[in-house]
């Protein structure tokens, strides 16, 4: 898929995403809970999707790939761990914080997309000036 086919549909996606978020905010508890299931067991095929395509391109992709996937898995799983120890707390002001620590989760979440975005113009950008570079030097019988 070209790059610009795939920066189109991470533009799609992001959309999706802030759609579905105004939804929720209108959105009955149980339908929250379903949605969230479901993000959930999405964001997980898509984990296991980018793994494959990391290992298919072993040695292609660069190294510093391997340490974010690292970082990331960690981050994912602490806060799960997080989210899912706070489940069992019931009290109302131990719900108004899980509530506000789940929205600076999801402000994280949002500023390590939009970090990963910028990674990703900057990764679209020098492969486009890579490949003019090899174009040129393919053109000048280098």
């Amino acid at each position: 898929m070209p790059l610009s086919e795939d920066l189109s549909r991470l533009a799609a996606r992001a959309k999706e995403a802030e759609d579905r978020f105004v939804a929720a905010e209108q959105d009955a508890h149980a339908k929250l809970q379903q949605d969230v299931r479901s993000a959930r067991d999405s964001l997980q095929k898509g984990t296991d999707r980018l793994r494959e395509t990391a290992e298919a391109n072993k040695g292609k992709v660069a190294a510093w790939w391997s340490d974010v996937q690292k970082s990331w898995d960690e981050d994912i799983a602490s806060l799960r761990r997080d989210v899912e120890s706070k489940k069992a707390e019931h009290d109302v002001k131990a719900a108004q914080r899980n509530a506000d620590v789940a929205e600076e989760d999801a402000q994280f979440a949002i500023a390590y997309a939009y970090w990963a975005v910028e990674e990703a113009e900057y990764r679209v950008l020098d492969a486009a000036l890579a490949r003019k570079n090899a174009d040129s030097m393919a053109s000048a019988g280098r």
